[in-house]
């Protein structure tokens, strides 16, 4: 056989083909070798501090607080002062300038005043719920971090991938090209490593870009440039479904889904707004309490001084407005009931999620298995064939193929854990869990330095 009479030759050049397995990726060709690796939880702590949206909701949560303590205040004693000066020059039968004063002192108190108890009542009902949104905002935005981060960290691996694929299929390429110099090999061989190294080559540079791109939308959250080396998923962890059942997932969301008691918030909100517009129909009770000093007499003239007390109670009783108070209890009841269609809608939709984020946790974990297994036999198809190369049964177009196998399965792989783990972080977001033990469970998986795989020992079950 003419090939099995080129193997005293390739052993005596010393040129072997390379295993795909034992092409480790280099890091990324980008001055961070010497930085510190940052991992999601560090992440996480700056975007609390940097990210917009986060900061907003938690100052609209703040804002709401003080209008909470202005409607207090609208039910406590109101105190005033008042006082002027007059300089008064008179012309009639003789003509006089002289000054004259006033000073007064007044306190009122709502005895009974429903419209502004309502009111009160619908303020601190707003104050939960922003608190509530604030919660959702910060639980979204940590879902968003995790993805945009593994998004980052999947550009960094695909661009070490495709460097060690080059140089495993130019090694290949260095090989072919030798034998076909001595006419051991064919033109097509050579013709069909170079175009893939060159192919190779071309997906390099859209992989680079990738990178900026993927960094530049983590920077977005943290409000400064990622330039450090992202910490990678660790080779010894082994991904194992979340505990308890979908039913049990499904109550935690419907009890603790900060979206879902925001929108139950806004259900109180709008109940307590159509009760302060009823009370437009009732009658109001207040108190008062004032003094006057003052000297000044009818048409600002000039009189003895005098001390003035006055204790009152002050009944109103609407009768008729031309219909405006009735028309607004209608428009805010119509406005209650818009709102408890939307609470329905978010409950429907917690419910979907959370079971979407249970189901996809199950088939991602088996997936993962499956990548695993996968790659396992990507590994010993390429051991064979690089054996069956050397003994000449299959060509180094095969071997080339099997190469790409393997790295294929590598990104499959990797892919499968990342969609896995930002899976978990969205049924946590939707079972309404606290981000922080979220991003605390998940981080202690990180901390490996390349994206080879090594023997797997048992992880965490889910996040907690």
């Amino acid at each position: 056989m003419t090939v099995l009479r080129l193997l005293p030759l390739v052993l005596a050049l010393g040129l072997t083909v390379p295993q795909a397995q034992a092409a480790q990726p280099d890091a990324p060709q980008v001055t961070r070798e010497s930085l510190q690796t940052v991992d999601l939880m560090e992440l996480f702590r700056q975007s609390r501090l940097e990210d917009p949206r986060v900061l907003a909701a938690y100052l609209r949560a703040k804002s709401a607080v003080e209008k909470e303590r202005e409607a207090f205040g609208t039910l406590l004693p109101q105190v005033s002062a008042s006082g002027s000066f007059n300089r008064v020059l008179r012309k009639a039968e003789e003509r006089e300038i002289y000054n004259n004063s006033s000073y007064g002192l007044s306190l009122t108190q709502h005895l009974y005043n429903k419209a502004v108890w309502e009111g009160y009542q619908k303020s601190k009902s707003v104050t939960k719920q922003k608190g509530q949104q604030a919660d959702d905002a910060q639980a979204e935005a940590t879902v968003d971090l995790a993805q945009r981060y593994f998004v980052a960290l999947s550009a960094d691996d695909e661009l070490e991938l495709l460097m060690a694929e080059r140089r495993a299929t130019q090694k290949n390429l260095d090989l072919v090209s030798a034998l076909y110099e001595r006419q051991f090999a064919k033109k097509t061989d050579v013709l069909d490593l170079k175009a893939r190294v060159d192919l190779l080559a071309a997906q390099e540079i859209e992989a680079r870009n990738q990178v900026r791109i993927t960094r530049a939308a983590l920077s977005e959250l943290v409000g400064r440039p990622i330039v450090e080396p992202l910490s990678r998923i660790r080779n010894d962890i082994a991904f194992q479904v979340p505990g308890n059942s979908l039913e049990s997932w499904v109550a935690q969301a419907m009890d603790s889904n900060p979206m879902l008691k925001s929108r139950e918030s806004n259900v109180e909100v709008a109940n307590a707004a159509v009760r302060e517009g009823k009370g437009g129909h009732y009658p109001t009770l207040g108190f008062s309490l004032s003094g006057q000093q003052s000297d000044v007499g009818y048409d600002n003239t000039l009189t003895n001084r005098t001390d003035s007390y006055v204790a009152s109670i002050n009944l109103k009783v609407p009768i008729y407005s031309g219909g405006s108070t009735s028309a607004r209890v209608r428009g805010l009841y119509d406005e209650q009931l818009a709102v408890e269609q939307e609470l329905e809608a978010a409950r429907r939709q917690v419910v979907k999620e959370t079971t979407n984020s249970y189901l996809t946790a199950f088939s991602s974990v088996e997936k993962v298995r499956a990548n695993k297994n996968a790659l396992e036999s990507a590994k010993e198809s390429s051991n064979a064939a690089e054996q069956a190369f050397k003994y000449g049964v299959v060509n180094a177009v095969d071997v080339l193929n099997s190469v790409q196998t393997e790295f294929k399965a590598r990104r499959d792989l990797l892919k499968a854990q990342y969609d896995f783990i930002t899976n978990l972080f969205i049924l946590n977001r939707w079972a309404g869990r606290p981000p922080q033990d979220s991003v605390d469970s998940v981080n202690v998986w990180l901390g490996g330095t390349a994206v080879a795989q090594e023997p797997a020992k048992p992880a965490p079950t889910g996040i907690r």
